[in-house]
């Protein structure tokens, strides 16, 4: 595992106990509902949630349609022990990584992921294992930090020395450009002063 991720599970080993009321997970938090107005929008039965955290948003969609099959997977054992206590059996939870999903090809019909995009090291890889266990005609779905050109330009600058795992801020133009590659029918929406989403289909 590579200093980034090292440091991207240390951080969130930390932060599980206190993530879903703190300042830390305020960001992720402040996305749930514009995801679930979005999945709302996809029909879908199977669904993967990459960098599933305490698992918040499994539970969420788990509120809408107990009989969804829902998958999570995450760096941080702590992360996934506090989502673990919260979500019944049936949601299952690996301990993985992003780049090397453990998923045959074609399972999903939605695979999304919130707040966590910017700590991939490689995230060309990460999109290539989405499009890989995504069914034909699935969805990928995001949601991560924005800020406008100056204010990228100065997190991006203090990410190089980040303790967290922090890796980058994209701009609209650079997350189209990446899930372009692999993906049809992108589209882009900031939300609010900091945040954004994304989408394509397979």
């Amino acid at each position: 595992m590579n200093t980034i991720k090292e440091n991207s599970k240390a951080a969130f080993n930390q932060q599980a106990a206190t993530y879903d009321n703190d300042i830390k997970g305020r960001h992720a938090r402040s996305l749930y509902p514009v995801l679930l107005e979005k999945l709302s929008h996809i029909p879908f039965q199977s669904a993967l949630d990459l960098g599933c955290g305490t698992g918040e948003m499994l539970k969420l969609i788990l509120q809408e349609d107990i009989g969804k099959e829902l998958y999570g997977i995450d760096l941080s054992e702590q992360m996934l022990h506090v989502a673990k206590s919260k979500l019944p059996e049936q949601v299952k939870l690996l301990l993985g990584d992003s780049e090397a999903l453990p998923f045959p090809d074609n399972t999903f019909d939605v695979v999304y992921c919130n707040d966590s995009f910017h700590h991939y090291p490689e995230p060309m890889n990460v999109l290539r294992e989405v499009h890989r266990v995504l069914k034909p005609g699935g969805t990928f779905l995001m949601g991560d930090c924005w800020q406008p050109l100056v204010g990228r330009i100065i997190m991006n600058f203090y990410m190089r020395h980040s303790k967290e795992g922090d890796v980058k801020i994209y701009s609209e133009a650079e997350i189209v450009s990446m899930l372009s590659e692999y993906f049809r029918n992108v589209s882009w929406e900031q939300i609010g002063n900091t945040a954004c989403i994304a989408m394509g289909k397979k």
